[in-house]
This record gives structure tokens, sequence and C-alpha cells, in this order.
């Protein structure tokens, strides 16, 4: 069992992950393009900044996109869990479970099995932004489980706006 702290740190990291590649004035971006970046990225989430785990983080970044997009079939993931296992650990405080995973796998093998819980446990939660001039994606945690934007700040004033605009001028 995941305590809940380490939840929200890999459901964060999951989200993190996916908005890697927003659209920035009107601009696609790749947050992990340059090699440089990409593993400084990697490094300041726990992971090894190496080359291995930087192509290993991309390739589960686009399939999962692909998958949460409704493009792909989760089955697709399937290769980031091979030669996976949890080994328990008993503390003081709680049974704990460890990732069991080549060091340079390790992220990307978080990320999707924390992807797994997210459709197990909260169907539909992760999906993505309903503007669609926007590339990232949002875990929807409100009670209605209604959430469509990334942001309301950004994209749902937007959407707003412009059906405001679409309404006033069909007036």
């Amino acid at each position: 069992m995941i305590t809940g702290d380490a939840r929200a740190i890999d459901e964060a990291l999951l989200i993190d992950l996916l908005n890697t590649t927003p659209v920035v004035e009107d601009q696609p971006m790749d947050l992990l393009a340059e090699d440089a970046d990409g593993r400084d990225w990697l490094s300041a989430r726990g992971g090894t900044g190496s080359a291995e785990e930087l192509r290993e983080c991309r390739a589960a970044r686009d399939d999962l996109q692909r998958v949460v997009r409704g493009a792909t079939t989760p089955s697709s993931l399937s290769r980031y869990l091979v030669g996976l296992s949890r080994v328990p650990v008993l503390t003081d405080d709680a049974l704990d479970w460890v990732l069991q995973v080549a060091e340079d796998r390790r992220l990307a093998a978080r990320i999707v099995l924390v992807w797994a819980e997210i459709r197990e446990n909260s169907p539909g939660a992760l999906r993505p932004c309903a503007n669609d001039e926007c590339r990232l994606f949002l875990l929807d945690r409100s009670r209605a489980g209604t959430a469509r934007w990334c942001s309301m700040a950004t994209c749902g004033n937007k959407m707003k706006a412009r059906r405001h605009r679409a309404r006033a001028g069909s007036d």
C-alpha cells in the first residue's frame, strides 16, 4: 500500500511529466527535448539524470499522453513494467513496498504504476485539458469530477470568454 504522501508525490510526478509538452505563446514546446534540460528535470525529481533514464521517460511520457488521449491502448505501457517487482519491507510504523527495477527505469516505472492506480481507483480523473489549443493534462480531484481545464486562470477563462463572445455575436 502506498501512503497518501507518497501517492501525492507520484501523482504530481505523473502530471509534471505529462505536462512537459506545453504550448507557450502559441508554440508547442518540449521541456525534455534538450538533453541537458531533460537530465536536470529528472534529477530535480529524484532521478539519475542519465541518458538512458531520459530516453525511457521521454518514451513513457509520449506513450502515456497517447493513452490518456485515447489514441492507443493501455497495454502499450506494459513494456515499462517488464522485470519490475515490489518487495514488502516491514518498518516499526508500517508495511512499505520497495520498487525493484533498474535505476534508470525507476522513474518511468513509478509514473506508469501511478497512472494505473489512478485509472483503477479514479477512472476518468486523469484527462487532457478541454481546450483544444492546450496540450496539458489535469488530474480532477473535484467532488463532482467535472473539472475540464488544466487551469481555470488560463484555459478556463479563455474558453469561457470564447463562448461568451460567440453567444454575444449571435444575438
